[in-house]
């Protein structure tokens, strides 16, 4: 009598028939998804960068597009192949971002409860996109007002040799410095949601607010000079107040 009634209610809260141990995943269940996930996302950045390596050159002219008066020159004989290599990772990186991030979201998503999954879900999409975004208004706005403003200090007094590596180091810092900062809005309603801080202290606090985003663009500004820090600083704080006033609604 026992046993069937303890059967029923496994009937009942598995509706579908299986039982409690199946439900779960063993640890060795656990591993075996952690390295078939993984497999997917080194496939993926192989591939990737394959595509990245082999259009290298391309992707270079279109990096200095915004800068047709650089001429960019090389010292050592790998560093051609070392260029091609470079610039093939990083836009593996950048195209395998987000299956990258699927493949992680779906190893997690087991662990998130239901009202978790609500918010993460639709958060993975908007740091997609708002990275994105970043990349491409600094590319499009802050790059050339950025090396055009650090050329001006030579006052014509010296000659003008920029390295092929180092031209790509500096402008995929900065993609990223401002791919990272836009994702401001996540990280502020993530906090918010999952009641770490609220909208009411943020906005209380705005003063530490307003120091710590500035503090944070100066951080991330690779070179430290000084419009293209201003201009992070103010898109950060803008996109701080935008979001304490959306999640009002939200």
């Amino acid at each position: 009598m026992l046993e069937s009634k303890y059967a029923a209610m496994i009937i009942k809260i598995y509706p579908f028939g299986e039982t409690l141990t199946e439900q779960r995943m063993t640890f060795f269940d656990h591993i075996d998804e952690f390295r078939r996930r993984l497999l997917i996302i080194v496939i993926t950045l192989l591939i990737t960068s394959s595509i990245g390596y082999y259009f290298a050159m391309d992707i270079l002219g279109i990096l200095k597009q915004q800068l047709p008066a650089i001429t960019l020159t090389y010292r050592g004989i790998m560093e051609p192949f070392m260029v091609k290599f470079k610039l093939g990772v990083l836009t593996g990186f950048f195209l395998a971002l987000p299956i990258v991030l699927y493949e992680v979201l779906a190893f997690l998503a087991p662990a998130l409860k239901g009202k978790e999954k609500r918010i993460i879900y639709p958060m993975v999409f908007l740091l997609v996109v708002l990275f994105f975004a970043g990349a491409i208004f600094s590319y499009f706005y802050i790059i050339p007002i950025g090396v055009e403003w650090l050329l001006v200090q030579d006052e014509g007094k010296l000659v003008r040799l920029l390295n092929v590596s180092d031209f790509i180091s500096f402008i995929t810092l900065f993609i990223l410095a401002f791919g990272v900062a836009f994702e401001t809005p996540v990280a502020l309603m993530a906090l918010i949601k999952l009641k770490i801080v609220s909208r009411e202290s943020l906005r209380k606090n705005w003063r530490v607010a307003y120091i710590t985003l500035l503090v944070i663009a100066a951080i991330a500004t690779p070179d430290w000079s000084l419009p293209p820090m201003l201009i992070l600083g103010t898109i950060m704080i803008l996109l701080y107040e935008l979001t304490l006033f959306m999640v009002r609604w939200w």
